[in-house]
């Protein structure tokens, strides 16, 4: 039986939600990430990678590419919201599915071809996520995970791409070996220097050469550029931990700010955990001054989503980790240990308390992340900046600024 596997990714992903929300930035260039000088962008639009923006490019001079991009700082709590609405699609649609990240899957088809037809299957599930969501998504179909992904890339934006059995050399052979996955900058500037630009010259190459000049990464390229891939889907598990940091944009001392930061990034993600039916049993903070020096203090606690609980433990652990005179740079809260359940009432809670996350808990549901907190925490301009480790959502951002 021949595998079939699908790659789908959601193009443009942080932009097509803004879009949905807001649909005068559709046709114009469009940024999201930091906007200070330090930020970096996170996702943009294709109308901006006209002007040679791409992600993980400085704000700086994507700004200098690009004055007349919009320019928007994010919303995680929307970029959830539609991310888990395509996976709830995924996961009610096909046996086997791995979640890469807030906007990539894969999933194993192998067999349905019996049945129904894996290609119009997964036509069909295209079809369906954008009729659902809204969102544009593109998919690549072949007998591996490595194809698939490669074909989903020349699919774009918001297309298809299905690589018969016995034709996956043909289909790489022109592509740059940039398209290879596990290929990066510095990679393929050494393929350069040994004049292999298109997969095409891998494929004609001994093994032996690649693995002399490379190694054992060499071997994995070889196998790759010869869409050789056995590498299965692995079935999606929820993760078990959320996080969410700020880099300053200068460095600052200012005790206060950082307690009212760090009071913000606990709330909203602790009103993660309630809208995501969740409950952590241990705090981490982080503080990374301005030498890079790296520190971070936990906390295991019995299983909580109280605001009461987990806030001044938050600026506990804070005040613990804080002792050295330096500049802070970053300062970062996570929960992990995280179960299903939801907010449990201890003897020490009374029912105004309870009705009270349910109340704020529903003006941001309607309104907004943000549009009811702390007091302590209004000082926090803007409570994180995503890092994408281990496929988890991007956090909780600041509203749009544009």
């Amino acid at each position: 039986m021949d595998n079939a596997i699908i790659h789908l990714d959601l193009d443009t992903f942080f932009v097509s939600c803004e879009r949905l929300i807001d649909s005068r930035l559709n046709g114009k260039p469009v940024l999201i990430g930091g906007t200070s000088d330090r930020g970096v962008v996170a996702s943009c639009s294709y109308e901006a990678r006209r002007f040679g923006i791409h992600s993980a490019m400085p704000m700086r001079m994507a700004r200098q590419l690009c004055p007349e991009a919009i320019i928007l700082r994010g919303n995680s709590g929307v970029y959830s919201k539609y991310s888990n609405a395509v996976t709830d699609i995924i996961k009610e649609s096909v046996p086997i599915y791995e979640k890469t990240s807030v906007d990539e899957f894969y999933a194993d088809l192998t067999g349905m071809d019996r049945f129904y037809g894996c290609h119009k299957f997964a036509s069909e599930l295209r079809q369906r996520i954008i009729r659902e969501t809204g969102l544009p998504i593109s998919f690549g179909l072949s007998i591996n995970k490595t194809v698939s992904k490669i074909a989903t890339g020349e699919a774009k934006p918001n297309n298809e791409i299905r690589v018969i059995k016995g034709t996956e050399k043909p289909f790489l052979a022109p592509l740059s070996v940039k398209k290879i996955p596990m290929i990066g900058d510095k990679t393929y500037r050494s393929l350069c220097n040994l004049g292999v630009k298109r997969i095409k010259t891998i494929q004609e190459m001994p093994v032996e050469v690649m693995e002399r000049v490379f190694g054992k990464n060499g071997i994995i390229m070889w196998k790759k550029a010869n869409g050789i891939d056995n590498s299965p889907v692995i079935q999606y598990h929820e993760r078990k931990s959320i996080s969410t940091e700020r880099t300053f944009d200068k460095d600052t001392i200012d005790v206060v700010k950082l307690e009212s930061i760090l009071t913000a990034m606990a709330e909203n993600l602790v009103y993660q955990l309630r809208r995501g039916n969740k409950l952590t049993a241990c705090v981490t903070v982080k503080i990374r001054y301005s030498d890079f020096q790296t520190y971070t203090l936990q906390r295991r606690i019995p299983y909580s989503a109280s605001d009461n609980t987990i806030i001044p433990l938050t600026i506990e652990l804070f005040r613990q980790l804080y002792h050295r005179r330096l500049l802070v740079r970053l300062v970062g809260v996570r929960f992990s240990h995280l179960v299903e359940g939801g907010h449990q009432i201890n003897l020490f809670e009374d029912s105004n308390i309870i009705n009270l996350y349910q109340a704020m808990d529903h003006i941001r549901e309607r309104f907004g992340d943000r549009s009811i907190m702390r007091a302590s925490g209004l000082n926090a301009k803007s409570i994180g900046r995503w890092n994408p480790f281990n496929g988890d959502p991007p956090p909780l951002l600041a509203n749009r600024r544009q």
